[in-house]
């Protein structure tokens, strides 16, 4: 399926309700090359795609993508927030406290404790969101 993949792209974001831009398109794109970049890497990497966009409308069209649904933003302690397409399937996330990378990590399946918590308060839960601390094979003491 070569050369359909910006089709693909502009097809999620109709399929969302959202106008389709070559802006937009882009950052889609970054995003799902990308690993939970940060929204300055992201805007550097629209602009790569298609010359000049102000950080002021990257934040804009990552709020709306967000809110769509096409896009999850992740926000680890002293970071900031982080991006990712990978939507739906509530996925936690490792994170290493030198380094700040980020790693996706299954939801223990099977373990009632993912979603199931012991006293829900009365809410009605749809989603966990869990945090590994920890460093990273590369900050690891050998």
């Amino acid at each position: 399926m070569t050369g359909s993949h910006s089709l693909t792209t502009a097809d999620e974001l109709r399929g969302a309700g959202l106008r389709v831009t070559a802006a937009r398109v882009a950052l889609l794109d970054t995003v799902r090359d990308g690993a939970h970049l940060d929204a300055e890497t992201i805007a550097t990497g629209v602009r790569d795609r298609v010359g000049h966009v102000s950080l002021q409308a990257v934040y804009e069209a990552l709020n709306a993508l967000t809110a769509a649904g096409l896009v999850r933003r992740i926000e680890p302690a002293g970071s900031p927030a982080r991006y990712e397409r990978r939507v739906g399937d509530n996925h936690h996330h490792l994170v290493c406290r030198r380094c700040g990378a980020v790693k996706d990590v299954d939801c223990a399946v099977g373990q009632p404790g993912c979603l199931h918590p012991v006293d829900d308060g009365g809410y009605l839960v749809d989603e966990a969101d869990v945090t590994f601390w920890g460093l990273c094979p590369d900050c690891r003491p050998q």
